[in-house]
């Protein structure tokens, strides 16, 4: 496993999620927010806590860039990483973001704003980590000694 690349993926995913996460939460998903605002923590609180949450999605990122190269099929690491991004965000979904709805009072048009994104988003970081993530190359096992 080539732990530099792991590192690095993780790092450029993590901080493309961070303009992502701006564009979906702030801009695309702005009215999904403001109408499910009462089951939301106030924005003062939610600012306040963002480096708790910026410090455990890089945390995050990590485990996701190194579970992708233990799971390295060795095909296009692209594709590979979009299917892995797919795969994941089907887990979250089902574990996690299903879980919101019932147990926090969210309507069901947020649910599914929810759902959707984290398929698209982690599609997308899949596809960084698989573009950016290279195994190291394996020795010649055939060379002859000197």
């Amino acid at each position: 496993m080539n732990f530099a690349r792991v590192a690095a993926a993780a790092v450029a995913a993590w901080v493309v999620s961070l303009g992502v996460g701006y564009l979906v939460n702030e801009i695309l998903l702005k009215e999904v927010y403001t109408a499910n605002a009462a089951a939301l923590r106030p924005d003062a609180a939610i600012m306040a806590n963002l480096p708790l949450g910026f410090a455990f999605m890089l945390v995050g990122f990590f485990a996701f860039a190194y579970a992708y190269a233990k799971g390295y099929e060795g095909t296009s690491g692209v594709m590979e990483g979009i299917r892995y991004g797919v795969l994941v965000a089907v887990m979250i979904n089902c574990f996690s973001t299903i879980w919101s709805y019932i147990t926090v009072p969210i309507n069901g048009t947020m649910v599914m704003a929810m759902m959707i994104d984290y398929i698209v988003e982690f599609a997308l970081y899949g596809a960084i980590v698989g573009a950016i993530y290279k195994p190291v190359p394996k020795r010649a096992h055939n060379a002859v000694p000197a």
